[in-house]
């Protein structure tokens, strides 16, 4: 049975208040798609190398989220938000005129997509949750790193008053490799770094040997959203009868004994909830695609089944 092709898509812009969203739509685009939405700091080319394993038959929405890839920033002032980013799915589902949404999400964008069903239950028909349950509950140290946060996003919207005028600091390609392998805890490998890359790197025209990231810095400064462990079950009890795939990557710690509570809810009140681990660190769809297929695509076969006429013709021997 065939898979999807990087090659096959087409480039959407889809309008919201502030600009656009960009996204690229692979596979078919004759039928509703699966929404794919990326994590904190990354864009839609973190899906680069899990889109070639998935059912040649579905269509894949990738979209960078507001701030990051291609995608236009908020209006200067604005804070970055989970819960804004969460709402680009209604917004998106508005503007393409789509009455439900399949979502699949890694880590933030995983944490979107359980934000979303528990708030609009009726508008999902599954989710697929790659090294993301919710976010993590609330402690007094967040208190300190809001008001970290406040000082860094002012300093951001300075710096990016001055980058309209001014190139960027630019760097080798070998560097910004390295800084991307640095900066996400060694979870993205040196020879994988170029998928993040492509969509906010840029050559320099002052050192034409090296290149400048062009994204909104702003991001890293969101706000996240903060939680008890009460309000956590409560969502989590509004999502049922969904069919609900988490994938863990076992070297990492963004899933760990504190969602046990959750993960049991969520298994309850789902007969089709799945939860698998798999090798490999928190950006295991990157690097260990292949592992993380073999539970994604019988999950979408079923959930997402090809359709009748396309099942017959992949029954029938080709004619020589």
């Amino acid at each position: 049975m065939g898979t999807l092709s990087l090659s096959d898509y087409e480039d959407v812009s889809i309008a919201v208040p502030w600009g656009h969203i960009s996204g690229r739509w692979y596979g078919n685009r004759r039928e509703r798609p699966i929404l794919a939405l990326h994590g904190w700091q990354d864009n839609l080319g973190s899906f680069d190398r899990l889109i070639p394993l998935l059912p040649h038959y579905l269509g894949i929405l990738c979209i960078d989220l507001p701030g990051y890839g291609h995608s236009s920033g908020l209006p200067a002032g604005i804070q970055y938000t989970f819960v804004e980013w969460a709402y680009c799915i209604g917004r998106i589902m508005k503007e393409l005129k789509w009455k439900k949404v399949s979502l699949m999400g890694h880590s933030m964008g995983g944490v979107m997509g359980f934000l979303h069903t528990c708030l609009a239950p009726h508008t999902v028909d599954f989710v697929i949750s790659i090294e993301a349950v919710l976010n993590p509950v609330g402690t007094v140290w967040d208190l300190s790193l809001y008001g970290f946060n406040i000082d860094k996003f002012v300093e951001e919207e300075e710096r990016n008053s001055r980058a309209s005028i001014y190139e960027p600091k630019s760097y080798t390609l070998d560097n910004l490799c390295d800084y991307l392998y640095d900066s996400t805890l060694e979870s993205v490998p040196t020879n994988r770094a170029q998928h993040l890359l492509n969509r906010v790197m840029y050559r320099s025209q002052l050192y034409p040997d090296k290149f400048y990231l062009l994204r909104d810095n702003r991001t890293k400064y969101c706000s996240d959203f903060m939680m008890s462990l009460e309000l956590g079950t409560e969502m989590s009890r509004r999502i049922w009868n969904k069919p609900y795939l988490i994938i863990k990557g076992a070297d990492s710690p963004f899933i760990t004994d504190k969602d046990n509570e959750i993960l049991s809810i969520l298994g309850n009140q789902n007969p089709e909830f799945e939860f698998h681990e798999v090798p490999g660190s928190h950006h295991v769809h990157l690097t260990n695609a292949e592992d993380c297929a073999k539970y994604i695509v019988p999950f979408l076969r079923r959930h997402r089944p090809a359709p009748k006429k396309e099942e017959v013709s992949l029954r029938l021997p080709h004619k020589l």
